[in-house]
């Protein structure tokens, strides 16, 4: 009886592990529905991107205190320059490039380009650790590139111009996130990923207010209320829940299972794209969608198997 009462309650914590691992991606992904969404006011990336940051920081700033008093040893200098580098890098500038990128080209080709982040940190692995890449990731880090060409292909006979800029900001992008994860890890394991999340988040709004500041009057605040409502839906639905529901499915059934439930985050935007931005869903995008997923989930495979 206590065996299937125990049995009874690890499948129910497995299946809401499950529920929020989608939850997260879904949230993470309509991002990018919601910044498209704010452009339709004709707002900026820069104006767009502090206010979302704004939005967020409080939460942050009450993670930091507590972590504070959950860890009496203060960071060292060498920690506190490594979190304002990898804050700027990883949260920052990848976002403001991201902004910028979506600004011409379609929320779809925006997410699965932001999906490749796992070959690129393979790549970067390799290159600073000396690792070599096995032909089996090769293989499939050539498949998840060849689904870009599908779907930039077919972007290429929809969007107007600034597809490549576009694309190329939004890869910039996602080369600077996979530097900060590559950079993260011995940080995180040292600093505590909640107060190592929180300091780096504070930073990144830090340097978005300044720049807002620095490039903007003050009056460029009046936009629409839509804005408003917009960047706080993505504060609270594509920002903080993400984060939690992240790290709670996390602890149900481990980052490997999450990481390949995430997988679905492209296909929500696509799908999202369809019904919220009238974005056009053809054969090619879909198999691109496909490659790049199948390409991906290997590499994410073959990662946790130990190989590179």
């Amino acid at each position: 009886m206590a065996n299937d009462t125990q049995s009874r309650l690890t499948n129910q914590d497995a299946f809401v592990g499950v529920i929020f691992a989608l939850l997260a991606a879904v949230g993470f992904s309509a991002k990018a529905i919601l910044v498209k969404l704010a452009y339709l006011d004709r707002v900026d990336a820069v104006t767009l991107l502090a206010l979302r940051m704004a939005f967020s920081v409080p939460f942050f700033i009450g993670v930091a205190l507590w972590a504070r008093r959950q860890h009496a040893e203060p960071l060292s200098r060498h920690d506190r320059v490594l979190v304002v580098i990898l804050g700027l890098i990883g949260y920052y500038l990848s976002s403001f490039l991201d902004f910028l990128g979506l600004q011409t080209i379609s929320a779809g080709l925006e997410r699965l380009i932001l999906f490749l982040y796992p070959t690129m940190t393979v790549i970067l692995s390799a290159l600073i650790y000396k690792r070599a890449i096995s032909r089996t990731v090769m293989a499939a880090m050539v498949v998840c590139y060849a689904g870009i060409a599908l779907v930039f292909v077919h972007d290429v006979g929809t969007m107007r111009g600034g597809l490549v800029v576009g694309a190329s900001l939004v890869f910039a992008s996602t080369l600077s996130y996979s530097v900060y994860l590559v950079g993260a890890g011995h940080a995180i394991a040292r600093i505590g990923a909640a107060r190592f999340t929180a300091y780096a988040m504070i930073v990144a709004t830090a340097a978005s207010l300044l720049q807002f500041a620095a490039t903007h009057p003050v009056d460029a605040l009046a936009v629409p209320a839509r804005v408003y409502e917009l960047a706080l839906a993505m504060a609270i639905f594509s920002t903080l829940l993400p984060v939690f529901l992240l790290s709670h499915a996390i602890r149900r059934i481990g980052s490997g299972s999450t990481s390949l439930i995430g997988s679905v985050g492209p296909v929500s935007t696509i799908l999202m794209a369809y019904v919220f931005l009238q974005e056009g869903l053809s054969v090619s995008q879909v198999a691109g969608s496909a490659l790049v997923l199948a390409g991906v989930i290997i590499v994410g495979l073959h990662s946790r198997r130990g190989g590179t």
